[in-house]
């Protein structure tokens, strides 16, 4: 049996954690820039507020204090993240985080009649000790447990918690009642095309014939149909595998022409990738760097430029990131455009362990090699004990028009020193 364990209204619950006077409040949690509506808590649902609505059409609510919004502050959530998956680990045989606030739970060798308890207990545990509210679901497979974990959230009756036995009257009931386009991995377009086979529901998914909706459809939708049906055949990738490139890019807190600027923030980005490149230990070859202007501003100039350059050897040393980047964006920049956006992409990566020697190698080159392996492992681990950017390659300005617009940000309250909560005598 597998459990998957949803974190309720996460980032909003993140915040709600060391700001209990937002509890029972309306909240909502803005995008980068504060652009929109990113996560919301029930009492923001019922007053009509929809995901993405913009921020600019709730500031009537928020002046009159009938709404509270809030930048986004991923540092703290990323971190509460964490927090629940050690409470995870500790209680189950093992954890798959699937999204900073989804995790699948292994619950190998439990017997049957312990699970609901046990699956209770991990609800209230999380509760506890990290003070964020979850939803638990465990079924036979993932599907199943992504469909109990919503009923556990959406039916009253089952306080939060939901377990599936293998091909229980209940399990059969419950997914009679679900719709296609509630099923993990079937998407609108599968959803009319099954409809013209008379399949409308979980269940009907469930009782087609698996061979009959591989050969009119696909070999993932085959694998969802015996999911269904309670047959295990669908495999977490490894959370830690390592990705084919690597992308770090963010909207400017205001437009800017300001080469000085706009090269802080590739330098920004550049190192960020670089940093996540070491950390699944690979290497890249080749760097793109790209700027974009805002094309809904038809009154201005457009211009979207792009260039790849390849690094002199395949590396994951910032420096040499940084400085084919800075030489990509020299050749790329154009004076008079007012850019919104820019980014850097790592690519051709490879595993640094498979990499392939040149004939012309020398001992000197090996030792530049480790040196500057050896200065790299140094940097993260600082950055990593002592927090983002204690050691970084370049001082950027400060106020310049690349930092994000993070107007309602609260403090990072469990990772920096400086903005741990305080308490006040009465």
């Amino acid at each position: 049996m597998i459990g998957l364990v949803d974190c309720n209204s996460f980032y909003v619950s993140c915040e709600r954690v060391f700001q209990p006077r937002l509890r029972g409040l309306p909240v909502g949690v803005m995008s980068n820039n504060d652009g929109c509506v990113i996560a919301l808590s029930t009492e923001l649902k019922a007053l009509g507020v929809k995901m993405g609505t913009p921020a600019f059409e709730l500031q009537h609510l928020v002046r009159r204090r009938q709404i509270h919004l809030l930048s986004s502050n991923y540092e703290l959530y990323g971190d509460m993240s964490a927090r629940v998956q050690e409470v995870l680990q500790e209680f189950s045989a093992g954890v798959e985080p699937y999204s900073i606030d989804e995790m699948f739970v292994r619950f190998d060798g439990f017997e049957s009649a312990q699970l609901l308890e046990h699956a209770r207990q991990l609800h209230h545990k999380v509760r506890q000790f990290t003070g964020i509210p979850v939803c638990v679901g465990v079924a036979p497979t993932r599907t199943l447990a992504k469909l109990a974990n919503r009923a556990a959230k959406k039916i009253a009756t089952y306080q939060g918690v939901c377990v599936l036995q293998p091909n229980s009257r209940e399990t059969q009931v419950l997914l009679k009642k679900i719709e296609l386009g509630d099923v993990w991995g079937v998407g609108r377009r599968l959803v009319e095309r099954l409809a013209v086979m008379g399949i409308k529901s979980a269940w009907d998914l469930a009782q087609a014939n698996p061979k009959e909706i591989r050969r009119r459809f696909s070999v993932t939708l085959e694998r969802t149909a015996l999911e269904l049906r309670g047959v295990s055949c669908i495999e977490m990738n490894d959370f830690d595998e390592a990705r084919q490139r690597i992308m770090t890019s963010r909207s400017f807190g205001k437009l800017t022409d300001d080469i000085n600027e706009i090269r802080e923030a590739i330098r920004q980005h550049g190192q960020r990738g670089a940093e996540k490149l070491r950390r699944q230990n690979g290497l890249a070859k080749a760097v793109l760097v790209f700027l974009k202007t805002n094309p809904f501003r038809e009154d201005l100039q457009q211009y979207s430029p792009s260039l790849v350059l390849e690094l002199p050897c395949p590396t994951a040393d910032s420096r040499e990131i940084l400085h084919t980047a800075g030489q990509a964006l020299k050749r790329i920049y154009r004076k008079g455009y007012l850019y919104q956006k820019g980014g850097v992409m790592l690519l051709d990566l490879i595993d640094a362990d498979r990499q392939q020697l040149s004939l012309l190698d020398t001992p000197q080159t090996d030792a530049e090699r480790q040196r500057s392996a050896k200065l790299m492992s140094v940097m993260d681990e600082l950055n990593s004990r002592m927090g983002r950017g204690t050691i970084k390659l370049g001082t950027p300005s400060p106020g310049a028009a690349w930092h994000l617009r993070c107007a309602n940000l609260t403090q990072r309250y469990s990772t920096r020193w400086d903005e741990l909560p305080a308490a006040r005598a009465l």
